[in-house]
């Protein structure tokens, strides 16, 4: 390899976020203009409770039973705000060429960062634990208990959260096509194969599997509410440290996940 003083500098070599992840085709994304959506949100959630059968013909002495009615429960979403650095002396990093550092580095990591925080904060904290007494069943029988579980608790098409190194085998048993564009079940549900679920923990005090496990999860419909990137500093002046001649500029953007009916479900399975 021949020494620094001989290379030519070129441009960076360009990357691509996963194709199937939270910020893809299983979610729906809002670029929000009213920045008051970026505290939090709150919201009635509909088609989240039972409908039931009646008959207005009861048999001999029996009467028709009571409707039942139920009392929607407000459902609430945290916001949280995903970010990332560029740091260099000054004399030879140009602001321009920070902000444009930071601004790919968010680009490329914002999806890995979001799923990272959303596993640890949200689905591990809600997420009902359908494993069996028996212990972590196969992949195939892991994505039947959430189908069913969202089929009965939900009674619509939902999404399955899946780290991104499970992904090899969901294709082992036909369990997933991608003939739409995004992984879907035969079922319908739709994948997220994320690598931020790498972080894989679990129901209920976010614990770390055995080796050779993984946790799966599955919710209802997710929207997610995302932020324009925002540089700071937004001057070149203010980007430099005068103590050190050190730049440093982020960009970060603001995120909140809103799931359908505020419920999760979680089941363990073995990757043998």
């Amino acid at each position: 390899m021949p020494s620094a003083g001989l290379r030519r500098y070129v441009e960076a070599v360009p990357g691509n976020p996963l194709p199937h992840g939270i910020l893809t085709g299983c979610t729906t994304v809002i670029d929000v203009t009213d920045t008051h959506e970026l505290l939090g949100t709150e919201w009635l959630p509909l088609s989240c409770a039972d409908a039931h059968d009646t008959t207005w013909c009861p048999p001999d002495n029996e009467t028709v039973p009571a409707k039942e009615f139920t009392r929607p429960e407000v459902c609430s979403a945290a916001p949280v705000t995903i970010y990332a650095g560029a740091e260099c002396s000054a004399p030879g990093f140009s602001y321009s060429e920070a902000l444009q550092h930071a601004t790919e580095t968010l680009r490329m990591g914002e999806q890995r960062a979001l799923e990272e925080w959303f596993l640890t904060n949200v689905l591990c904290q809600i997420g009902e634990d359908l494993t069996p007494a028996a212990g972590a069943v196969s992949v195939a029988q892991g994505v039947g208990v959430l189908e069913t579980w969202l089929g009965t608790e939900y009674g619509g098409t939902g999404v399955l959260h899946v780290p991104v190194g499970v992904g090899a085998l969901l294709g082992c048993c036909n369990i997933v096509h991608t003939d739409t564009g995004a992984p879907r079940t035969l079922v319908g549900n739709c994948i997220v194969l994320g690598s931020g679920y790498a972080a894989n923990v679990g129901p209920p005090d976010c614990t770390v599997p055995d080796p050779g496990e993984a946790w799966l999860y599955a919710t209802s419909p997710i929207r997610i509410r995302r932020e324009a990137p925002v540089p700071v500093p937004d001057t070149d002046g203010a980007s430099v440290d005068i103590r050190t001649n050190d730049r440093r500029v982020l960009v970060e953007a603001g995120f909140v996940v809103e799931i359908a009916c505020c419920r999760a479900a979680a089941v363990r399975v073995t990757l043998c």
